[in-house]
């Protein structure tokens, strides 16, 4: 059962393939940020988080399950998509970036509790057939340690680590140490919840255990 990942993310490939699962990636073709603009201009409101990373998680998904589906490779098993953003409070924090940025976010995350939202999308390819979907949004709570001092946040920035994610930390690298508990499945956090795309997968007639390619 071929396995395709519709993103480029190093830490979704990672998740898969600590899964034991070896997909094959390709990155797909949709302007994130005007897709939430024009859904947003037509319905005339802000998306909240889990509706903003459902809706991208789907179209990724659904442009590279389609794209499969008529290249005439024969593509025969599931391609996933994701799309995860970080609240705390009410406020939407993506990637800080620059250090500056970086360095204010983690001052005023410090002792704090916020929320990864995470939209998943599972296509079903098969030769013949119409591509078939199953979607769903998982959510994970993040506490901070609040004893986080400014020469750890400091040292923490100047790894670079925190500029290119969203939320501006990680939980299974550098920054898991910084973190105090979190609520939820852990994958979620990383990137992409495995517990929610097995129940996909099973929602579309598969099963888990078959995407396992790796020794």
């Amino acid at each position: 059962m071929r396995v395709c990942l519709a993103s480029t993310s190093p830490a979704r490939l990672m998740l898969l393939r600590q899964a034991g699962i070896e997909p094959e990636a390709r990155a797909p073709r949709v302007d994130e940020e005007a897709v939430i603009a024009e859904v947003e201009a037509a319905e005339g409101r802000t998306l909240p988080a889990p509706e903003h990373v459902l809706l991208l998680a789907r179209r990724k998904a659904e442009d590279v399950a389609l794209r499969l589906a008529s290249d005439g490779s024969g593509f025969d098993g599931y391609v996933i998509g994701g799309d995860s953003m970080f609240a705390l409070g009410d406020e939407i924090l993506g990637k800080p970036y620059t250090p500056e940025a970086a360095t204010a976010r983690w001052r005023d995350m410090r002792g704090r509790t916020g929320v990864l939202h995470s939209g998943h999308s599972v296509f079903r390819v098969a030769p013949g057939h119409e591509p078939r979907e199953a979607f769903a949004v998982a959510e994970a709570s993040v506490t901070f340690a609040a004893d986080v001092a400014d020469e750890e946040i400091a040292a923490y920035v100047a790894s670079g680590e925190p500029l290119l994610v969203a939320g501006a930390f990680t939980v299974d690298s550098l920054g898991g140490a910084f973190i105090e508990r979190v609520e939820g499945d852990p994958s979620t956090v990383v990137g992409m919840s495995l517990s929610t795309v097995r129940r996909l997968v099973r929602d579309l007639g598969g099963s888990w255990t078959d995407l396992w390619n790796r020794s």
